[in-house]
């Protein structure tokens, strides 16, 4: 990921001054639309200039295969960075676990503002925890069904299952919050497995039974982070937009998450594969000091994992933590981990 452009540029303020409407470019689903509005709010803020939410539909919301097969990467983002290059919207903000690793030419990841809960949340029927889901099997009855649409959650769960001393079934979905959830209320599954991100974001975390620690399962890289991205010179504000837009972004998250993503990169794995990441940020007291990313590959039913750790000082720069993920991706391609991927992004 880019470095963000400079905040406080000379033309930041003149470049945007007097003029319409800022278009913000978004998903139309309700999770897409409400954290784009959150983002529309603070640009409003910032800028002092309208902004519109245009609403794109991606192949990602069109197809109903699941993700591993149609190969997840970009699905989600390719229409609306398609717009951005065509002038039809101004900025788009996605989800940054849903972008691929590299950078379209033209365009900036001008901001990544502070990240919400990187966890994973589980919403079960009866108000079971995992643990409770995991144990049922040995006593005899079907394992419980759990719903998720991510192999990495599926190779994850299925591992932690079994070192519980139980089992699950990973049941494969696609759909919103809603129709996901609606698959445990109607009793269709047992659980299922979402970002706890997600459910704060359209305020229905309070319907998850558990937060899944990431010593059992670790996020998606970037989970719970935003990308506001635009034309690096635009054809009406020129650099002013990027430098406006870079006063959003959170630094910590920013370093975080591309440490997380560049670990995604080496490993050469789309958006798709069953990779988890996660870069904690430790503190000494009130001063953060080092960094610790973990990572892990892990096949669908979860019977081999590779899972490691490094910890270091924290990068300066994103220059400095992209090369902390790449250190960490090498050690587990040393391991094992390529074999253990269903999607090679090569």
């Amino acid at each position: 990921m880019p470095a963000a452009p400079p905040v406080g540029a000379p033309d930041a303020a003149a470049g945007l001054a007097g003029r319409g409407p800022l278009r913000l470019g978004t998903r139309r689903s309700k999770l897409a639309m409400a954290q784009s509005g959150k983002v529309a709010d603070a640009v409003r803020a910032l800028t002092g200039r309208p902004v519109e939410l245009v609403e794109i539909t991606t192949y990602g919301d069109i197809s109903r295969e699941h993700l591993a097969r149609i190969g997840g990467t970009g699905v989600f983002v390719s229409a609306l960075r398609d717009a951005l290059l065509a002038g039809e919207i101004d900025l788009a903000v996605h989800s940054l676990k849903d972008l691929p690793t590299t950078q379209p030419e033209g365009l900036v990841i001008a901001a990544v503002p502070e990240r919400e809960d990187p966890r994973d949340a589980l919403v079960a029927r009866d108000g079971r925890t995992f643990a409770e889901l995991a144990a049922l099997a040995p006593a005899g009855r079907p394992a419980a069904r759990i719903g998720t649409g991510s192999p990495r959650r599926m190779a994850q769960l299925n591992a932690w299952a079994a070192a519980l001393g139980g089992a699950v079934e990973t049941v494969p979905i696609r759909g919103n919050v809603d129709t996901r959830i609606g698959y445990v209320r109607s009793g269709e599954l047992d659980a299922v497995v979402l970002a706890a991100a997600g459910l704060h974001r359209v305020g229905r975390i309070g319907e998850a039974t558990e937060k899944l620690p990431v010593d059992a399962v670790l996020p998606a890289p970037g989970q719970g982070a935003l990308a506001v991205e635009c034309v690096a010179a635009h054809r009406v504000h020129g650099t002013a937009l990027a430098a406006r837009l870079a006063e959003l972004d959170d630094p910590r998250t920013r370093v975080a998450v591309t440490a997380e993503r560049s670990l995604l990169a080496a490993l050469e794995a789309g958006c798709s594969a069953p990779v988890g990441a996660l870069a904690d940020l430790l503190a000494d007291g009130q001063t953060v000091t080092e960094m610790r990313l973990r990572g892990v590959v892990g096949t669908t039913d979860g019977t081999a994992l590779v899972q490691l750790s490094t910890t270091g000082p924290v990068p300066s720069s994103p220059d400095g933590a992209a090369a902390f993920g790449r250190e960490l991706a090498a050690e587990m391609l040393a391991k094992g981990a390529a074999g253990l991927m269903g999607e090679r992004a090569l």
